[in-house]
């Protein structure tokens, strides 16, 4: 259960960074940079599926993350939280059972037999539905699962997520044309001076990783063209 006092927000967001780095979660590459499912290189990469294997950590950031979401959405604001297949799964019950709501979880597509849904559990007409992910990129993702939500008769103006990337210009402008409102704990920069005050990786990876953030499009540009 939840308790009276949380943390501030950038405590909260500083914490989560650190456990992000702490578990193994952010990896940095600058040498072989990663491959985004866009096709494009990065020097970041961040896996919050980890988080399931770590009870005491987990349990934090969902702490963190309702609390999040009671103070920038308000306490009775939600009847149903869904998560989006497939990671947000885990993470949208976590977050029901703390504020006590019921929990559903939205399909990337129908399934293709039986009822052919999309939603799955108990979501019914007028429901203020939570949608909870592991993270964003841009936003872009989460308007499929926001439409099949809506789909039902359901509203969803909400997204929660534990990491939003925090460097691709209009995220939450795009997700708010859709009515929806981003939620998130921390961000790339958060991970990047935390990663510099904890003292992991070496200045060379952490500066260029920098230079990723501060422009990531043309890093990309640059990198594709090599």
């Amino acid at each position: 259960m939840l308790t009276a006092a949380f943390p501030p927000r950038e405590e909260i967001a500083r914490l989560t960074a650190r456990a992000l780095l702490e578990i193994h979660a952010v990896h940095f590459n600058a040498a072989t940079p990663f491959t985004l499912a866009s096709g494009l290189p990065s020097p970041t990469y961040i896996d919050c599926r980890r988080l399931i294997s770590f009870p005491r950590i987990r349990s934090m950031l969902m702490d963190f993350l309702a609390a999040t979401v009671i103070r920038e959405a308000g306490f009775e604001s939600f009847d149903n939280v869904a998560g989006g297949e497939t990671a947000g799964i885990p993470f949208a019950a976590l977050v029901a059972e703390r504020l006590a709501l019921p929990m559903t979880y939205v399909r990337k597509k129908p399934k293709g037999y039986g009822r052919n849904a999309r939603i799955e559990g108990a979501m019914a007409e007028g429901d203020r539905v939570l949608l909870v992910e592991d993270l964003t990129t841009d936003g872009g993702s989460k308007l499929s699962f926001v439409d099949a939500i809506r789909e039902t008769g359901a509203t969803c103006g909400h997204t929660a997520v534990i990491f939003s990337y925090g460097i691709f210009p209009g995220t939450e402008e795009r997700l708010a044309a859709h009515g929806v409102r981003l939620h998130h704990l921390c961000t790339w920069w958060d991970v990047l001076a935390e990663a510099r005050a904890q003292g992991v990786f070496d200045a060379a990876t952490l500066a260029e990783v920098e230079a990723f953030l501060q422009d990531p499009r043309a890093w990309q540009a640059a990198r594709a063209g090599g």
